[in-house]
């Protein structure tokens, strides 16, 4: 079952996202891709997933996007329709920058004057700001996955859902991409679901570590990252907690031969 509540919560809202025994089968006669999941994000919280290939992560992030519907369990999400930010960034190659943004705000029925400034102001706020004329083929990969926040972010929705949105990106533009999300997130106050099977970037972005296990994808540990924003993918508190989930996650991949 799935379930939309409106509004941006405060302190004594409903959560963000909620998924309450949720399990996922594609084949009846095959195994669970996700097995009795149960998690709570709440609004302005950035949780990322983590787990192996194949453990279910974009399974259960495509669950909360609404894009299938679960086996059995519920999911709840405060907005009408999060917004989704893919590997790829998927931009019209005929469209500019700004073009390919405001395709979103069209979607939301905002007229077309209004459409044309709110689409600046969001390139202005992934620092974009000169390039709102330029093409997909005109920007660098990073740029690229800047425009398409932008667009994600003119969904106009209090929840975010990133599904290993850099992982084709080199490491010093990775890198850059990871602040200007944080600061994004900070300032726009929304609620963040990032899949990853990169343990460091999962500890230097999230408030919250979730660890899925595989075959089928349960959850099996959360670590809370209490270190203060901004954080230094190389510094000490990253690496510690970075050492100590990556061997959790080596035996579960153990364990479920992978």
């Amino acid at each position: 079952m799935l379930a939309r509540t409106t509004g941006r919560g405060g302190e004594d809202a409903a959560p963000a996202v909620r998924a309450e025994g949720v399990s996922q089968t594609f084949d009846r006669r095959g195994p669970a891709v996700l097995d009795g999941v149960d998690l709570t994000v709440a609004p302005g919280e950035f949780v990322c997933l983590l787990g192996a290939s194949g453990c279910g992560k974009s399974t259960l992030l495509n669950l909360i996007a609404g894009l299938n519907r679960p086996t059995a369990g519920r999911v709840t999400v405060a907005a009408d329709r999060p917004a989704l930010m893919f590997q790829e960034p998927a931009l019209l190659p005929w469209l500019t920058a700004a073009g390919n943004v405001e395709l979103a705000l069209k979607a939301r029925g905002v007229g077309r004057p209004e459409r044309r400034a709110e689409a600046g102001r969001l390139l202005r706020v992934v620092n974009l700001g000169g390039q709102s004329d330029k093409r997909p083929h005109e920007l660098s990969g990073g740029m690229r996955q800047r425009v398409a926040l932008a667009r994600a972010l003119a969904q106009g929705s209090s929840v975010l859902l990133m599904d290993e949105p850099f992982a084709a990106l080199d490491a010093i533009t990775r890198d850059v991409l990871h602040e200007e999300l944080i600061r994004v997130w900070t300032e726009q106050r929304l609620a963040v679901v990032f899949v990853t099977h990169n343990v460091r970037e999962a500890v230097r972005l999230a408030q919250r570590v979730v660890l899925m296990s595989s075959r089928p994808g349960r959850i099996v540990r959360e670590w809370s990252v209490d270190l203060a924003q901004p954080r230094a993918i190389e510094s000490p508190g990253v690496g510690a907690l970075a050492t100590e989930i990556t061997a959790q996650l080596h035996q579960e991949i153990s364990r479920h031969g992978h």
